[in-house]
């Protein structure tokens, strides 16, 4: 049943089932299904599918909501399927609801293969089959996918498949450049470059195939308006590799121009049948709510050969795409939250708050309307306008009846409760709601019921947006900074995140919620079976309850092992036995 099915996630969310268009349903449904075609192969927790599809507010009965969809999600993908018949495609399981499709039928796992074989092509010296992969996976993309969708776990899911689409066109220029197409690989950089200002690798690869196309002036342009770019908005200059390009160009080193060998022809550039390499191809990984795995590292183009001695060293063979930034070139690309909305200096608040508040007191209250209408007319509220109005019948009640009172007789009990009320008002009460209305005198009774604990959560919070955001573009600053490694020396705060697959034990005991037992198990369990790569398979491998595992979510991190350096190669000295 489910080789019928197939979807597109890439650009518009669609579905066909034996070739006929499917209705999703509202668009609730929809993003319902677009969390478990992400991880399709895998079950989703119900917590998980209400935190990501309703991210500011989740519905009193999430679950059975969820169950709603789901539901609707079954009458759709299975139309065959008589109503007592259990369901085949969508099943309900302990550890949450399961989509079972094949892997080729969502375009997101055919785009996530397609590049990991034209990368694992690239680096075996396969150049028209690589560039044949990266093809056919670019091809996919049909726009931006999950628009529509907001919340963190689809802006992460989104961020993590615009960077592998920007890894992939990267990829496809490259091997384009070692096939000598560098032509009509020049208004396609363009573009690109434009679309990604700051991606040194498309910059380093524009400036080449311009520079192979003849056009020496236009390639050193470029490097002027990117170092410009960087200089301006980041006070910092473009990497080691860029620059030894651009010195190259100034001095039309012969060596960049591709060779006649290396030019082959279109035929030979595009083999017939395409054997991607023999791997078994898992199922993708349920995307976290907020981390996101970095791309690896880029392989280098064969196209830039080693230069004279006399020249500055280019590109080396090993190139692993830009030098690692700097700690403040983190900072400044990883902005702070939005500052508020810009107000009256201090001073300003407090001359006119005590100015407003006089001439109430001195005035016995008679001019608190005229106070309180100014505030109204410089907030422009219809509330204040309305207790401007409020206070001024008020006083106008009092001056007429003060006026038609006869001078000989006495002031009834009446009158005087409304004298005296009507001055207590305007007067006392008055005069406290003009203070009541200075911004900084709000803020600092809000700062008496906003603890220091609160205050911190919310700091710590924010580091650790900040600490994944780097994460996700910068996988350099996983080493500079330390971040998820609170057992090591280091001076970035990333509000407390621990990165699950490396930190001892001792540091996953000072998580909160788990056991010393639990701790002992995800430990021995990853070092038996390899690290985790989301929440929900550390919840399944180590039989963790949903209870324990959600507080955790925010504090973990789930990244790949950094690679081993490779170990030195010692050559054996002339005239001696290297045995």
């Amino acid at each position: 049943m489910s080789e019928a099915l197939r979807f597109e996630l890439l650009g518009p969310q669609r579905a066909w089932y034996d070739d006929r268009p499917i209705e999703l349903g509202p668009a609730k449904q929809r993003a319902v299904l677009a969390v478990l075609l992400l991880a399709a192969g895998r079950p989703v927790p119900t917590g998980q599918i209400v935190e990501a599809v309703w991210p500011e507010e989740a519905p009193v009965n999430g679950p059975n909501v969820v169950q709603k969809h789901v539901a609707g999600l079954r009458r759709v993908l299975e139309p065959d399927r008589s109503p007592r018949t259990p369901a085949q495609v969508l099943t309900l399981t302990d550890a949450g609801y399961l989509l079972r499709v094949a892997p080729e039928a969502v375009d997101v796992t055919r785009f996530e293969r397609g590049v990991r074989h034209a990368r694992q092509a690239q680096a075996a010296g396969q150049t028209g089959v690589a560039l044949a992969e990266a093809d056919a996976a670019l091809k996919l993309w049909q726009g931006e996918p999950f628009t529509g969708f907001a919340g963190l776990w689809f802006d992460a899911a989104r961020h993590r498949l615009v960077e592998l689409r920007a890894v992939a066109l990267e990829t496809r220029t490259e091997l384009e450049l070692a096939a000598g197409r560098h032509g009509e690989a020049v208004g396609r950089l363009v573009e690109l470059v434009a679309e990604f200002p700051v991606r040194e690798r498309l910059r380093l690869q524009l400036m080449l195939a311009l520079y192979r196309s003849g056009r020496q002036a236009e390639a050193l342009a470029a490097y002027r308006d990117f170092a410009g770019l960087l200089r301006d908005d980041y006070g910092i200059e473009p990497g080691e590799p860029l620059r030894a390009l651009h010195q190259r160009i100034l001095q039309a080193d012969p060596a960049l121009l591709p060779s006649v060998a290396e030019v082959p022809s279109p035929a030979s550039a595009r083999p017939g049948p395409v054997s991607p390499p023999p791997e078994p191809v898992p199922p993708p990984e349920p995307v976290p709510p907020v981390s996101a795995a970095p791309v690896p590292a880029p392989v280098p183009s064969p196209a830039v050969p080693t230069p004279s001695p006399a020249v500055p060293t280019p590109p080396p063979a090993g190139w692993a795409g830009p030098a690692p930034l700097p700690h403040a070139l983190l900072l400044a690309l990883n902005p702070p939250p939005e500052a508020p909305p810009r107000r009256s200096p201090t001073w300003v608040q407090v001359t006119a708050t005590v100015f407003a508040t006089t001439t109430v007191l001195l005035s016995f209250g008679s001019l608190t309307w005229a106070v309180v209408l100014g505030y109204a007319l410089w907030r422009r509220s219809w509330r204040l306008a309305l207790a401007g109005v409020t206070y001024f019948l008020l006083i106008f009640i009092l001056v007429v009846v003060a006026l038609n009172m006869p001078a000989n007789e006495e002031v009834t009990d009446a009158e005087a409760l409304y004298l005296i009320g009507a001055m207590g008002v305007c007067w006392l009460l008055g005069a406290g709601h003009v203070l009541l209305l200075n911004p900084a005198l709000w803020a600092a009774l809000g700062a008496l019921f906003w603890t220091g604990r609160q205050r911190s959560d919310e700091q710590r919070r924010l580091r650790r947006e900040q600490a994944r955001h780097l994460l996700h573009h910068y996988p350099a600053a996983r080493t500079e900074l330390r971040i998820g490694r609170p057992d090591l020396l280091r001076g970035y705060d990333d509000g407390g995140l621990v990165d699950v697959n490396v930190v001892p034990e001792p540091v996953l005991a000072t998580l909160p919620g788990l056991t010393a037992e639990q701790c002992r198990q995800i430990a021995v369990d990853r070092w038996l079976r390899g690290p985790y790569g989301s929440l929900e398979e550390l919840a399944g491998r180590c039989h963790l309850p949903s209870s324990t595992t959600e507080p955790l979510r925010e504090l973990l991190l789930f990244l790949p092992p950094e690679p081993s350096p490779a170990p030195p190669v010692w050559s054996a000295a002339p005239g001696r036995n290297a045995g």
